[in-house]
Order: structure tokens, then C-alpha cells, then sequence
């Protein structure tokens, strides 16, 4: 079991993660490419990665066991808070004082016999440093970057439940909604975990960090020193992870608005301030039809449209750039699983 004690300080300091953690994935994501058994939605996933990744990237999993330990400075904590940046995140990793790396290796090497480069890397050696750090950029790259997309509107849709949750209820109805298994008993905060622990926050607050690749419960660091993070499966759609975005391509775009309203959204996306007549002249329609796919799309929120001395121009608003790009992609959202592997 895993205790998180709360003051009223720390609930007026619990955080929501500003979109996938580029660490946390890349470990939980390990966590299922190392084990025998996951989802089914990820199955197709790790088939692919097992037989593409490099070897640099497969001595990753030496470091993150699917059960049992992983070493915490594998997701830094210090200075990288809400970085969504692969390339930050891998620096950060790299760049971890020696005096944890040794710890964390350690704890490891308690679980687990380690290989002979693991020495080098405990020792904080530059060179087995900058390879760490060049793993994981490369994992990324092969494993999680062609389904970035994916994994980001997923992210991006819990985090949107969970700040409604905090609009109706407060920090308490989202501690309550993070997870099934969860219970909130104020003022300390109860989850099923792989070995019991405590965690007294001490007015520092918390972290929440949803996780497509949290395949379970969820999870923390082991040091109680670390700045409190918790990590928790993502609620997510129906359907296996697919290499690119399923819903930015512009054939899923003229399905949802139709070829020519598309065409129109794109025209002003790619204009400055665009006029009907520009738009017309653009896709070799007549004026009075972009005026009226322009008309639609206003009254749907995707632009703006603004009057400068005798013409109409058109903007994008943040929604209609978000659907043009594929954020804003919907997502069915389901409960997630409640059996977690790797434990911390």
C-alpha cells in the first residue's frame, strides 16, 4: 500500500503536468517492451519496436526492469518540472550527479546483477554519461516518437478531464477520480502498491503526471527526498497505438468538415489575414461559397473574422489550429487497467 499524506498546504499545491512526460514514458514504455505480457492495444506496438530499436536502446531495459526497481534518475525530478522535451529530458538524465547515480545503481544491483558498463556509469564517467543520454534520445526517436502524436492527444485529453474535475470538486474530486483502486480519506491518499510506503509531502505538494504507458496503478519515485511526483495511467481511447496521428491527415479532416470546408480551413491557415476573395481565388471556388464555408467555420469557432476598412479577413482561433494539426483529435475515454509491473 502507498500513503500519501497531505496538509492543506500541499492540496493547495497539487500540479497537473502539462502533457506527456518525455522520461515517464520512455520507462513505462520499457517497462512493457521488457514484459511478456501487456494490453492489447499495445501488443502491436512492442512487436514493432522489439525488432526495430538499436542495441544502444535495448541495453535500456538492463536499467528498467518490468518488475520490481527502476532507478529514479532515469525520471529527474530536479530543475526538468513539466518539460515535454525529449531532447531536455534526455540532457537531464545525462546530467545526473554522480553521487545519485551510484545510489540508484546500487538499489539496482540489489535486484539484479548488472552488467560490467553499469560500473562506469555509477562512477558518473562523462563518456558513459553522454551515452546514457544518447540511448535514450534514440529510443525516443525509435520507439516513441512516431506515435508522439497519439500519445499527446491521449495526455492531452485527460489532463482536460482532470482540470473540469477541479472546476466542479477541487484538488480533492481529483485525487478521488484518479484512479479505481484509489481512496481518499482525508487527509491522506490510499492506492494498492508493490511494497507499502509512505509518502509525507510536507507542504512541498504534488505532481500529477497522467502516463500512456502507466499500464496499471499508479507510481512514484522511491526516494522520499525527491520532489513528490505520482504518475497515473491516462484515460484512453479505444484502439491499439498506431506509428503517426490517425486524425491529422487531411482525408480525416475532409471526412469531418467535408473536402471543401477543409480546404477552406487550410486556405486561411496558410494566409495572413485571408479575404474571401483570396480564398475563392485559392481553391477556384466562387466568393459567395468561401464566404459561406468561412460563415460555418466562425460559427464553429475554428476563425475569427475581422473587419479592416472595407474587407473581411480571416484568422485562425487556437481551436481551429488545434484541429488542423491534430490536437485536439477526440479520444473515447475508458477506465484504465489496475494492474501495474514495474513498481519503483
Amino acid at each position: 500500500m502507498l500513503r500519501i499524506h497531505f496538509s492543506a498546504e500541499d492540496l493547495g499545491r497539487i500540479r497537473l503536468a502539462t502533457g506527456p512526460d518525455p522520461a515517464w514514458e520512455a520507462l513505462l514504455s520499457l517497462h512493457v517492451l521488457g514484459s511478456r505480457d501487456t494490453d492489447a492495444d499495445l501488443r502491436a506496438w512492442r512487436t514493432r519496436v522489439r525488432t526495430s530499436v538499436d542495441a544502444s536502446s535495448r541495453a535500456l531495459l538492463t536499467l528498467a526492469p518490468p518488475r520490481g526497481y527502476s532507478p529514479d534518475f532515469l525520471t529527474p525530478a530536479e530543475g526538468t518540472t513539466d518539460t515535454t522535451d525529449p531532447e531536455a529530458s534526455a540532457e537531464a538524465v545525462a546530467s545526473t550527479s554522480a553521487v545519485r547515480l551510484r545510489a540508484d545503481l546500487e538499489a539496482l544491483a540489489r535486484q539484479q546483477k548488472l552488467p560490467s558498463w553499469a560500473d562506469a556509469l555509477a562512477s558518473g564517467r562523462p563518456a558513459a554519461r553522454r551515452g546514457l543520454g544518447t540511448a535514450l534520445r534514440r529510443y525516443h526517436r525509435q520507439a516513441l516518437s512516431p506515435y508522439w502524436p497519439q500519445i499527446t492527444a491521449t495526455v492531452d485529453a485527460d489532463l482536460s478531464l482532470r482540470t473540469r474535475s477541479f472546476l466542479a470538486g477541487g484538488a480533492e474530486q481529483i485525487l478521488r477520480g484518479l484512479h479505481p483502486a484509489v481512496r481518499w480519506r482525508a487527509p491522506v491518499l490510499q492506492l494498492p502498491y508493490p511494497r507499502d510506503q509512505d509518502m509525507y509531502l510536507h507542504g512541498r505538494g504534488l505532481r500529477l503526471v497522467p502516463s500512456y504507458f502507466c499500464r496499471g496503478g499508479p507510481i512514484t519515485l522511491r526516494d522520499p527526498s525527491l520532489p513528490p511526483v505520482l504518475v497515473y495511467p491516462a484515460s484512453r481511447g479505444v484502439g491499439s497505438l498506431q506509428p503517426g496521428n490517425p486524425v491529422t491527415g487531411a482525408d480525416a479532416l475532409d471526412r469531418l468538415l467535408g473536402r471543401t470546408r477543409a480546404a477552406t480551413l487550410a486556405a486561411i491557415a496558410g494566409t495572413q489575414h485571408a479575404t474571401g476573395r483570396e480564398i475563392a481565388r485559392r481553391l477556384g471556388i466562387s466568393q459567395a461559397s468561401a464566404s459561406e464555408h468561412a460563415s460555418v467555420l466562425r460559427d464553429a469557432g475554428l476563425i475569427h473574422s475581422l473587419r479592416v476598412r472595407n474587407t473581411v479577413r480571416h484568422v485562425l482561433t487556437p481551436l481551429g489550429a488545434g484541429l488542423l494539426e491534430g490536437r485536439t483529435a477526440p479520444h473515447a475515454v475508458v477506465e484504465p487497467r489496475t494492474a501495474q509491473e514495474g513498481a519503483r
